[in-house]
């Protein structure tokens, strides 16, 4: 018996870029969140595809162009608190929610994953 990556029963690259395509306007149109991501959202969407890649399972994406992912140490110049982590999770799940991918085991194991990874950011009260 073959056991897939998240990454597999998700659907591989197609899935992981309708995560990142749905979440990123969702983040940029909120308000506790859009603070902390100014910038080119092509380019923090290219990453999240690329961390969410190697977390799911689909290769070493991030890492092979940035060094280990180590987000809470790459996230410190940035006010994450509780209520801005819970905020991300809450449009994650939304993201996930409205891709049909919640309703999958995949689905469900990344939502579980990035429920573990949320609070490990928070860097201040």
């Amino acid at each position: 018996m073959e056991i897939k990556t998240i990454y597999q029963q998700i659907g591989g690259d197609v899935s992981i870029r309708r995560i990142v395509d749905t979440f990123y306007p969702k983040v940029y149109e909120n308000e506790e969140l859009s603070p902390l991501f100014e910038g080119d959202m092509a380019e923090i969407k290219r990453k999240q595809w690329m961390f969410l890649t190697q977390l799911t399972g689909g290769g070493a994406l991030y890492s092979e162009e940035f060094g280990p992912p180590n987000m809470r140490a790459r996230h410190m110049l940035f006010e994450i608190t509780p209520r801005r982590a819970q905020a991300w999770l809450k449009l994650m799940h939304e993201t996930l929610t409205e891709t049909g991918l919640l309703e999958t085991d995949g689905g469900k194991a990344l939502f579980e994953r990035l429920s573990q990874i949320a609070p490990i950011m928070i860097n201040s009260q």
